[in-house]
């Protein structure tokens, strides 16, 4: 079973018809978000474990310059990390149907993180550019391997039957991501602190080898915004309606594996972000993708940056790493879905 072959369900109501209110809320949105931005933007590369002057912010020659340096740059990835990671999100949620989806609780992280570590390993591959190849495969066959197992017996894939498949796979992939990294030592110094998340260590250069992919994944999934407003009515209707499913399905599928892929291998595997973002951004505005996709973007971008701020000071002088923080809000507001039961709509 693939991502292209999904089981259908009820259908459900139009998102356009959902949120009648959604126009003024977007428009809230569309004014405090830029502001967020910002904020968070100036916020991340100001504040530290140490403090800094002004001066040295505009002086180059100043030798505490290369420290705004580096923040700016980390500042930069944190933003695309997130920014991939929500989009993944949302476009894994209106997928498969399932408001708990995400690509760290469905396991397509830790696959792309076993994959990479293997590739390091035993293969010797130095390069981002060379070990992205292996965190796709990793996180398509983490993908297949959940769908697999949450579609046995007469329920097919459930919304909670993938929860538990994914926490299985997540659970069993990176037990064994932490065995080779045990029997290697020297890979284990490399990708200490890469296992639990982080941006810090990483400049443009590290940006750059993943951009390329990145783009195309946030193309697959912007094209495919009309898709997810089809296929959240059922298979069945959105073949009435003409569209080619499988397709589809194939094309998301795709963007989720490039965004998910990519941000694993720049940053490590960052949890609960394409939980979180989508569901708040779907409180705000509705649930029409030609929002949520876009604004799930802009809210994974000010989380991952958020995270990584206040991780740098809340634990002085040592950081507390973006995958940690993330997991401090996520894993609450994993628990809340649960506890509500909102299993049946997006």
């Amino acid at each position: 079973m693939t991502l292209a072959q999904i089981p259908s369900q009820a259908p459900r109501q139009a998102p356009s018809q959902a949120h009648p209110r959604a126009p003024g809320r977007v428009a809230l949105a569309a004014a405090v978000m830029p502001v967020a931005v910002a904020g968070v933007f100036a916020a991340s590369v100001l504040v530290g474990s140490s403090g800094l002057s002004w001066a040295a912010l505009f002086d180059p020659g100043n030798p505490l310059h290369a420290v705004y340096q580096a923040r700016l740059e980390r500042t930069v990835l944190a933003f695309a990390v997130g920014a991939a990671l929500g989009v993944a999100g949302a476009c894994m949620q209106g997928l498969t149907r399932n408001p708990l989806a995400d690509p760290g609780i469905l396991g397509v992280n830790a696959g792309a993180s076993f994959a990479m570590v293997l590739a390091i390993s035993y293969l010797g591959v130095s390069q981002l550019h060379q070990y992205l190849w292996f965190a796709f495969g990793g996180a398509a066959v983490a993908a297949v391997v959940v769908h697999v197992i949450a579609s046995l017996g007469r329920d097919g894939a459930g919304p909670l039957k993938l929860a538990v498949a994914g926490a299985a796979v997540t659970a069993a992939v990176s037990s064994w991501t932490s065995g080779v990294l045990l029997v290697d030592r020297k890979t284990m110094e490399s990708f200490r602190l890469w296992q639990v998340g982080t941006v810090g260590g990483r400049g443009f250069d590290v940006l750059a080898a993943g951009l390329p992919f990145l783009v195309a994944g946030l193309v697959l999934a912007f094209a495919g915004i009309r898709m997810l407003d089809t296929l959240v009515l059922g298979s069945d209707l959105a073949r009435g309606l003409g569209r080619r499913v499988w397709l589809d399905k194939l094309v998301l599928g795709l963007a989720i594996v490039l965004l998910a892929g990519t941000a694993t291998a720049l940053a490590g595997p960052i949890a609960f972000v394409g939980l979180i973002v989508p569901h708040a951004v779907r409180a705000v505005t509705g649930p029409r993708h030609a929002r949520v996709v876009p604004l799930s973007a802009v809210g994974g971008a000010l989380l991952v940056g958020l995270a990584d701020t206040v991780g740098r000071v809340v634990l002085p002088p040592t950081e507390v790493q973006v995958g940690i923080m993330t997991a401090v809000v996520g894993v609450p507001a994993f628990l809340v879905l649960l506890r509500r039961g909102r299993m049946g709509g997006l």
